[in-house]
């Protein structure tokens, strides 16, 4: 499976082999629930729609109460699609070979959504200690913020030329009568945050498999309680 719907729990250390303290957060993932399935033919794609985190019936729409239905399953909060399937590390058993004869491989699995069906559950076990996963999700809003917070900048330092007023000033933003506007993409003052972010190559330290938890290395985007996607 190339990915799962987890919820940020929040943040926390733990000790390894050698006595060294890592610093981890633990994301809720899953289970999630298959309420729809892409192909190739009707659809153009492959790819598998999951499900994660129960609402309820009441504060949802009579459409979507109708499609989690089909999967047989109540009413979700977060559904997103993974259309990215990697081959698992599984083989087929085989027969030994003869003698002289050179060992037949099997080919690995292909994780294609025509494995699934609808209302299968796609768990926390899906990933195993060691895996280095991508995590995305929506970064913490800090409303309009000046180009010191923005994007780091230094200011003119301690009163140096007559500066007396202007010390986290952005400076020159663009030449004169020409080219008469100023570029795009230059570092302004500006809403910062609240926007998707992909932090790629996470160590899985630890799986709770009964708490359907998962315990990565290092921070992730969002808020405590916000939804984020993690994949192989």
């Amino acid at each position: 499976m190339s990915g799962i719907i987890g919820k940020k729990i929040g943040m926390t250390s733990v000790y390894n082999e050698q006595g060294k303290n890592i610093p981890c957060t633990i994301v809720e993932a899953g289970p999630c629930v298959v309420t729809q399935i892409r192909t190739l033919e009707k659809d153009g794609y492959e790819a598998l729609q999951l499900a994660f985190d129960d609402k309820r019936e009441k504060t949802t729409s009579k459409a979507l109460v109708g499609h989690f239905k089909k999967a047989k399953t109540t009413p979700k909060r977060k559904v997103v699609e993974f259309g990215v399937f990697a081959p698992v590390a599984k083989k087929v058993e085989v027969a030994p070979a003869a003698e002289g004869e050179a060992p037949v491989e099997a080919a690995p699995v292909q994780d294609a959504p025509s494995a699934y069906k609808l209302g299968d559950k796609v768990e926390v076990n899906v990933f195993q200690e060691g895996d280095f996963v991508d995590v995305a999700g929506t970064s913490k809003g800090k409303g309009f913020q000046g180009v010191v917070k923005r994007h780091g900048f230094g200011g003119v330092g301690q009163a140096t030329h007559g500066q007396h007023n202007r010390m986290r000033a952005p400076g020159s933003i663009g030449a004169a009568s020409y080219p008469a506007r100023v570029f795009k993409g230059m570092k302004m003052a500006g809403q910062m945050g609240n926007e998707r972010v992909k932090v790629q190559n996470l160590e899985v330290i630890k799986v709770l498999e009964d708490k359907n938890m998962i315990l990565l290395k290092g921070a992730i985007p969002g808020s405590n309680g916000s939804y984020v996607t993690i994949e192989k």
